[in-house]
């Protein structure tokens, strides 16, 4: 059987029930909390902690900055990996992201799982970043930022002189841990461009969505897997989404109404329309730990190796719980 792991995503932002980019449902971030969920996951063995790269909210709520995080949780952990999903190349010039995680792959003790991906737009504006309108020239900047990270962890002294970036004798001293380096994570699912780098680049890659979706896009990454002369089945595979689940239909549908109340302005309030929730089931994990047993194994089935996955019910901790006792030991 294939090893299949599972990791949280946790929510560095204040709110929760999604991704970094709904209505929250508490206005302040609540660092200790979240702290002690992550030990909890380390304790109920899952396999790694997930922290996406945002500086802004898409509520404009409190978000904390990825790598202060990360670094606060190595210190505070000792074997659950730590990982990014996804770094923004132009948040950071590639080799001082080169040097900033080769530091934190030794200070952890080799435990980094290295999320990167090309970025978008909103908050270089905000923040006085480089701007890059075209999604394809940030996926060639994120191509030239690899190079050169991945130069300046396995290599003594290495130059690069590309259209975007340049170092000289970058010297990168301690290298990381995990050798040749840490595994480097592609986010995202374009199937011209950044699939193509993923092939090129990367030891997985993460995205998101329905078994079809899933399915259509790894075909896209076989053909640009054949293209480079890579081999598909070296490249692990990870799903990101929600997950909400509970012991039986009543507690559902008690997360629902909960969800509804905190969340009034959002899609969750149309969640009584059947159409919509099976939309949302259709991507994501929903129902009893039976049924979402039954779903994860349909991801597994067409190659998915790693689950990263965010609870609805959180800061509760009920799901984490219930998925750790009754999901995860049938996949080990």
């Amino acid at each position: 059987m294939v090893k299949v792991r599972f990791g949280w995503a946790a929510p560095t932002f204040a709110g929760a029930y999604n991704t970094h980019s709904d209505v929250p449902c508490w206005e302040k971030i609540d660092y200790p909390s979240l702290k002690e969920t992550v030990l909890l996951c380390e304790r109920l063995g899952f396999d790694s902690v997930w922290l996406c790269d945002h500086v802004i909210s898409g509520v404009n709520k409190e978000i904390l900055e990825c790598w202060t995080v990360l670094s606060a949780l190595a210190s505070a952990t000792e074997k659950i990996r730590l990982g990014t999903l996804v770094l923004c190349n132009t948040f950071r010039y590639p080799a001082m992201l080169a040097k900033m995680s080769a530091t934190f792959d030794v200070v952890s003790g080799g435990r980094l799982e290295f999320g990167y991906g090309a970025g978008y737009i909103k908050e270089n504006v905000s923040y006085g970043l480089p701007v890059v309108e075209s999604a394809a020239q940030r996926i060639h900047m994120m191509e030239e930022g690899l190079e050169i990270i991945k130069r300046m962890w396995t290599e003594e002294k290495p130059s690069f002189k590309g259209r975007f970036y340049e170092v000289r004798e970058a010297l990168c001293e301690p290298k990381p841990l995990q050798k040749p380096h840490p595994p480097i994570w592609i986010g995202g699912g374009g199937e011209k461009l950044l699939l193509k780098a993923v092939a090129k680049y990367a030891n997985g890659w993460n995205w998101g969505g329905s078994v079809e979706t899933m399915v259509r896009k790894m075909e896209a990454l076989r053909m640009h897997c054949r293209k480079t002369s890579r081999q598909f089945d070296e490249i692990a595979k990870s799903w990101d989404g929600h997950v909400l689940i509970a012991k039986d239909h009543y507690g559902l549908k008690a997360i629902l109404r909960r969800v509804e109340t905190l969340n009034s302005n959002y899609v969750f309030k149309t969640w009584g329309e059947d159409r919509a929730l099976e939309a949302f089931k259709a991507t994501n994990l929903y129902g009893t730990p039976e049924e979402v047993v039954e779903r994860i194994w349909r991801y597994v089935d067409i190659g998915i190796n790693l689950f990263t996955v965010w609870f609805l019910d959180y800061p509760s901790e009920e799901g984490i719980k219930l998925f750790a006792e009754k999901v995860m030991p049938l996949f080990y």
